[in-house]
């Protein structure tokens, strides 16, 4: 099958898989806490797509190479390393003097990886537990090559199989369906390993490992959840007998469960993000454990994935829409069967907020609010992140079904678009050509050409989307928010229910949105919101803190400030971090000090990417 996605170029990677194809990987690796390193021994296996005399993979300077051999003690192979972006480094290897077979071969290589944006290495005091050190990897987007020399880009798949020696008392997982201990040797012939296998081809941003005091529990017939023993009862109660219904709904709209067993990692507080699609073991934060379920959501996003993401992966960073978008979609297609269209519709309306809120902080035709971002060459991919490639990307999807005004016909178009295109990667015209091929009427109709909804529009024009979906089966919901955020603002003297006891978790997202609208609140209005509502400050729930502080934040309420220096010192996740930051410098005076203070005293506990995003944020504060 030819595909559009065959002549994408990546910008973010200077490895050359359009000749030379990594088709299978090999890790030993040695995980030594002491010196905080990982000594490796890679085999690739290669396949020559088109004539070539060199392999170049993707590294990153805090990796280093100390041999490449043809074979496990064959031909030794001239490398170089080369300098490509501050985010990484290009390995040459030489392949002129070997005698090669022109379709297949293995390749050799001995490194040593330390940190980088892929390795994180925490202090026993940065765990749960307190009593053992802990390390992870996190591969998207491109900081696997600071983990493993590879080639970094989404646009090629492989299967992988590691061996993992650790410490005596540390346990390691991976995003692996096959995991044995001390049953299948390593290269040098030990034994005393721990050993994963994931047949299934996934691009390298999905290898990922972890390291730690690590135990696990049951909670489903194909799923575990793991963690530190001092959080894995609360994380076997959040998760108990939900995973497998939310699994068994993705099957029937989306197809099979490929990837054979689901597994949940409960990070320490520190990662950076709310969840990674690791396959068969998603990394999720610890802000999950919420007690009451109520941010499940995250884990149908990453479940999700399984289909949109994994299976079917975007070709290139500038498409991470098409990860995003369908994933958001199909999270929101599996809540309204499980929830219902009322309570999917709340959590839209919440999640069409942060994107109005990304694009009010930064001006709707901000390059990066367009669904096919130009990534200029030397641009980190992670420095595009934000909310337009889930929110825009899944009102796209969206308008797509409303074009083709069926909901089961949509579903069916997605569980073929799924198997048509598993285990590849595409681009958008991909996409768009296989929707045109499937619904000819529609592409008779010119639907792509509809005056102020053109595709080209839609992929290329920043902005707020043209169409969003109807949210009106949320309005009972909503309205009960809406009303008493009015009230409490003192724009109404109307009677309403002031009692929230009984509201859904989303509706109190969203009453919290509707108050950070107003221009202001008075000094007295939020006392009084304290005053009746402690549970919102005295929340668990990091949602609820995030949209509190960016209220306090916003208003000057300095007698809740420390609620804001809790909520950053508790976690490390980005989508809260970096919001709040960026409100701080916009703030007061006592703002700013908040901010340089609480950096100050949490940024060895960052991971370096959201450190590194907010001392830039910080620079402002003279």
């Amino acid at each position: 099958m030819s595909l559009h996605s065959d002549s994408a170029v990546d910008v973010a990677s200077s490895s050359n898989f359009r000749k030379i194809k990594v088709s299978k990987y090999h890790f030993d690796f040695h995980v030594d806490f002491d010196k905080r390193e990982i000594r490796g021994v890679e085999v690739l296996t290669c396949s020559v797509v088109q004539t070539t005399q060199e392999v170049i993979l993707d590294i990153h300077e805090t990796l280093t190479v100390e041999s490449v051999t043809l074979g496990k003690n064959g031909h030794a192979l001239k490398f170089q390393v080369k300098p490509f972006t501050d985010y990484g480094s290009t390995l040459e290897i030489q392949l002129s003097t070997a005698p090669i077979d022109v379709s297949n071969f293995d390749v050799y290589i001995n490194f040593t990886a330390t940190g980088g944006t892929g390795i994180c290495w925490l202090n026993p005091e940065q765990t749960a537990g307190k009593k053992l050190p802990y390390m992870y990897t996190q591969g998207q987007a491109a900081c696997n090559r600071s983990f493993f020399p590879c080639q970094d880009t989404p646009a090629v798949k492989a299967p992988y199989t590691a061996n993992v020696k650790v410490p005596s008392g540390f346990t390691p997982v991976m995003s692996a369906s096959e995991s044995s201990n001390g049953q299948i040797a390593n290269l040098s012939g030990d034994k005393d390993t721990y050993y994963f296998s994931l047949k299934q081809p996934v691009q390298v941003y999905l290898v990922a490992l972890a390291v730690g005091d690590l135990k696990s529990a049951d909670i489903g017939p194909r799923s575990k959840v793991w963690a530190e023993p001092s959080v894995l009862e609360s994380a076997k109660n959040e998760f108990n007998g939900v995973v497998e219904e939310f699994i068994t709904t993705g099957e029937r709209l989306f197809g099979p469960y490929v990837w054979d067993k689901y597994d949940i990692l409960i990070m320490p507080p520190s990662f950076p993000f709310g969840g990674m699609e690791n396959p068969c073991l998603t990394f999720v934060t610890p802000c999950l454990l919420v007690g009451d379920k109520s941010l499940t959501d995250v884990v149908i996003h990453e479940i999700s994935h399984s289909w949109f993401g994994n299976l079917v992966t975007n070709a290139n960073w500038s498409e991470f829409w098409l990860n995003e978008g369908f994933t958001m979609f199909a999270q929101r297609r599996i809540m309204e069967e499980i929830f219902g269209k009322a309570y999917t519709s709340l959590e839209t309306q919440c999640g069409l907020a942060l994107l109005r809120q990304h694009m009010d902080d930064t001006g709707e035709d901000h390059p990066l609010n367009r669904l096919c971002v130009v990534i200029e060459a030397g641009v980190d991919p992670d420095d595009t992140y934000n909310e337009t490639p889930y929110e825009k990307g899944f009102s796209f999807v969206c308008y797509l079904q409303h074009l083709v005004g069926d909901v089961q016909k949509f579903d069916d178009f997605l569980k073929n678009y799924v198997n048509k295109f598993k285990f590849k990667s595409v681009v958008a015209e991909d996409m768009l050509e296989y929707f045109h091929e499937y619904f000819p009427h529609l592409k008779e109709q010119d639907v792509a050409n509809k005056p102020g909804f053109e595709f080209d529009q839609w992929l290329h024009k920043s902005g707020w989307p043209p169409y969003v979906p109807d949210l009106s089966p949320g309005k009972q919901l909503t309205d009960p928010a809406e009303q008493l955020a009015a009230a409490i603002a003192g724009e109404t003297n109307a009677e309403v229910d002031r009692k929230i006891e009984n509201w859904k978790t989303y509706q109190i997202f969203h009453f919290l949105d509707k108050l950070l609208e107003r221009d202001s609140l008075s000094q007295s209005v939020l006392k009084n919101l304290v005053d009746t509502y402690p549970t919102i400050p005295q929340s668990h729930n990091a949602e609820i803190l995030l949209r509190w502080s960016q209220i306090v934040i916003k208003n000057d309420f300095q007698e809740q400030f420390s609620t804001v220096k809790k909520f950053l010192k508790s976690q490390g996740k980005q989508k809260y971090t970096l919001p709040i930051y960026k409100a701080l410098v916009k703030g007061s005076e006592a703002a700013h000090q908040l901010a340089k203070s609480v950096f100050e005293e949490t940024k060895e506990t960052l991971h370096i990417n959201v450190r590194n995003y907010v001392t830039k944020i910080l620079v402002s504060i003279k």
